[in-house]
């Protein structure tokens, strides 16, 4: 099961995402808020934190989720410090009860990294692409208009017709031909570039 634990929290953070099952994980840390009883609303333990980039609001609450579950985070860019390991582009990584594949998609950010499941049809999307053709802000440090276009198409070849959900980084889940919003996202990106 996929929980939205940042859901009704009225601060600045992005969503996490909580995904029971083989490897109970954290999808982003969110910022601002009191993580921990959230998460123990629902489990006592967590085997890994994967985050989609380092943007202090996905990335703020790491240090609480270290000391209370004694957990390690896994991103692209082990050379920030709430990274503790690294994943390669194109590395599979185990959430819930399915692999997922790692895709390095920058242009929001340079360690941005989106995971997909090809068997469950899942996408986690950080801050690439949202709802409605919506698409991460490329006016940030290490924003870049041209190369976050470039991880849209690369994020539509590797779902295809297979992705049936996307979660994304802030805003309602994508539950509904999620085909469509990439190809939204995608036109829209191109749009007063």
């Amino acid at each position: 099961m996929i929980r939205n634990l940042a859901q009704g929290i009225r601060t600045f953070t992005s969503n996490v995402f909580l995904v029971d099952g083989d490897t109970t994980a954290l999808v982003d840390a969110g910022a601002n808020f009191d993580i921990v009883p959230k998460v123990r609303e629902f489990t006592d333990d967590i085997d890994a934190v994967y985050l989609t980039h380092t943007h202090p609001d996905h990335v703020g609450n790491v240090d609480a989720i270290r000391e209370a579950f004694d957990v390690q985070t896994w991103g692209y860019d082990a050379g920030n410090l709430a990274v503790d390991n690294r994943i390669e582009d194109g590395e599979r990584i185990q959430i819930g009860d399915d692999v997922y594949q790692a895709i390095h998609t920058p242009g929001h950010k340079d360690d941005h990294l989106c995971f997909f499941s090809r068997g469950s049809g899942v996408c986690f999307a950080g801050d690439l692409i949202f709802a409605n053709g919506g698409f991460g802000r490329t006016d940030l440090p290490e924003g870049d208009r041209e190369v976050l276009i470039e991880s849209i198409d690369r994020l539509r070849e590797a779902t295809g017709d297979d992705v049936t959900e996307i979660h994304t980084g802030h805003g309602p889940s994508i539950v509904t031909r999620p085909q469509d919003d990439i190809e939204l996202a995608a036109r829209a990106a191109r749009v007063n570039r």
